[in-house]
């Protein structure tokens, strides 16, 4: 297992940038990579990838030095523990309502005497050829991240309980699903929806925990900064978007 650098800068006070990937194309990973980003999110939520691909994906992070973070969709022990086993470093977990819910995570994630992860000599391991697993255990439970989402208003309301979680690293906020929670679907840029943003921002970093978000583009990237979120990500379609507009529009 290697060192988790984009926690490592976290815990040092940095913004880490980095990009949810939609898309099973492990190159795709590797020139996320390249261009400097600090981690990626493997979508295994809304993206197509099994944990087969995803631990493609993964693979090809670890080859450009790229913290890979896996965003899946059950909070499920056994669900949740495959994409660790092969080689994530983190994940990124959706729909966290309650303290429970987050602590189910934490059970899932970390192996005991912190949480309830089942051992084995797995890829994260590195097959239990280089280290004792008794060393692995200690390295993963310092490595491994915790990202929860807040998108509803009932996670709002239980922010304060869900904050008391130790083990929990940063608490994202998930502007498209929070504006449909308040009565604003899909318009994340409504005022109200923005202006919910910035207070959970400064909640989230008041309760000691790095704030996180989606920034759809560089000037809203910049804002959320600002406004002290340290975990900020974009999407690799959104850049291949972007990118593509732009050409089209200089070149014709």
């Amino acid at each position: 297992m290697r060192k988790n650098m984009a926690k490592e800068k976290l815990k040092s006070g940095e913004t880490i940038i980095g990009t949810f990937c939609e898309l099973d194309a492990p190159a795709l990973v590797e020139v996320v990579g390249h261009l400097g980003f600090d981690f990626v999110v493997i979508d295994a939520e809304h993206g197509p990838m099994d944990v087969t691909a995803c631990g493609s994906l993964v693979m090809a992070a670890d080859n450009v030095g790229l913290t890979p973070i896996v965003r899946v969709a059950m909070n499920v022990q056994q669900n949740i523990l495959r994409y660790l086993d092969v080689g994530a470093l983190g994940v990124q977990m959706p729909m966290i309502n309650t303290k429970e819910d987050a602590e189910a995570v934490v059970r899932s994630v970390k192996y005991p005497p912190v949480g309830r992860r089942g051992l084995a000599p797995v890829r994260a391991a590195d097959y239990g050829l280089t280290s004792s697993l008794s060393d692995y255990v200690k390295m993963a439970n310092e490595e491994t991240m915790i990202i929860t989402h807040v998108e509803t208003l009932d996670a709002v309301e239980n922010l304060p309980d869900m904050l008391a979680v130790s083990e929990i690293d940063v608490v994202f906020i998930g502007p498209t699903d929070l504006s449909s929670s308040m009565g604003y679907p899909g318009e994340f840029k409504h005022p109200e929806v923005q202006s919910m943003i910035e207070k959970l921002g400064r909640q989230i970093q008041d309760g000691g925990k790095a704030a996180g978000v989606y920034a759809g583009n560089a000037e809203d990237a910049r804002r959320y900064k600002q406004w002290g979120f340290r975990y900020i990500t974009t999407g690799v379609m959104k850049l291949l978007a972007q990118g593509g507009q732009g050409y089209l529009e200089m070149a014709r």
